[in-house]
């Protein structure tokens, strides 16, 4: 990966969230509290070939997101991410169909046994953004149908 490319990447998907963030996190301070979900990902916890800038970036963000926690908690502000797995999106249309290595590896690697949809996400944002959470700073929700639970998916079903 270039350099260029690397910077890309981080920039967007790490010093971005830090750099809008803070606005934001400074009104709520102001007003008493607030909510801020970060969009982390997965791969904030796993490594894997020809993704480095992004992993980094996410594994970044998952660690600026505790950080924020510990540092706006007392201004009543809950800071969490959530960390999407692998969900069939426009973007991962492309490798979505059978017979390619990546559907193959995500269907028997997810304990679900399937790609995530995009509504899997709204109960954990609805829950990170609403009073049941008022305790709940500096954590990830993980919402990946069990990938990161296991190291994979056994042959035979019991």
């Amino acid at each position: 990966m270039a350099l260029d490319d690397w910077e890309c990447v981080i920039k967007t998907d790490l010093a971005g969230v830090f750099t809008m963030t803070k606005p934001v996190a400074a009104n709520m301070v102001q007003r008493g509290g607030g909510k801020i979900i970060n969009i982390c990902s997965m791969m904030s916890e796993l490594g894997r070939s020809s993704v480095g800038a992004y992993v980094a970036a996410k594994g970044g963000l998952k660690m600026l997101t505790r950080t924020m926690a510990t540092e706006w908690a007392k201004h009543n502000v809950q800071v969490n991410g959530i960390g999407p797995g692998y969900f069939a999106t426009a973007q991962t249309e492309a490798i979505r169909v059978d017979g390619h290595p990546m559907h193959e590896f995500i269907l028997n690697r997810t304990p679900a046994g399937r790609w995530g949809d995009p509504d899997d996400l709204q109960g954990a944002a609805v829950f990170l953004a609403s009073k049941a959470s008022n305790f709940v700073t500096g954590q990830i929700v993980y919402l990946d149908g069990g990938l990161l639970a296991t190291i994979g998916r056994p042959a035979i079903e019991t």
